[in-house]
């Protein structure tokens, strides 16, 4: 059993900023990649942003230059910065976590910008 668990979602203005969180818990070994994906309204889930065990890092195009992913490898803890928010920002962000057990999925969180 795995447990995610993400915070930091919440309302606030275009061109404003917030800080995602989601610490991963119970049955973990080798973690792949960390990252998070996000489902607007009407629309497929779609990759932010992920990082592997090497620290390798990939963005969705929409996200670069304002969006910033980072980890702690000791608490199985991923980041997710996001600054200059802007309304096609607005979705539900869900925390992704692929390891030797599979891949897990966060209940996700939500981030509203306001126009």
């Amino acid at each position: 059993q795995v447990q995610l668990v993400e915070s930091g979602g919440g309302l606030v203005q275009a061109g404003g900023s917030l800080r995602l969180s989601c610490a991963a818990s119970g049955r973990i070994l080798r973690i792949n990649v960390m990252g998070w994906y996000r489902q607007a309204p009407g629309k497929q889930r779609e990759l932010v942003a992920t990082i592997t065990s090497g620290g390798s890092i990939n963005y969705v195009d929409s996200v670069k230059g304002r969006f910033t992913i980072s980890r702690d490898s000791a608490k199985n803890t991923v980041f997710l910065q996001m600054n200059s928010l802007n309304p096609e920002d607005t979705a539900v962000y869900y925390c992704y976590l692929d390891q030797l057990f599979g891949p897990n999925w966060g209940q996700g969180t939500q981030v509203t910008v306001s126009s």
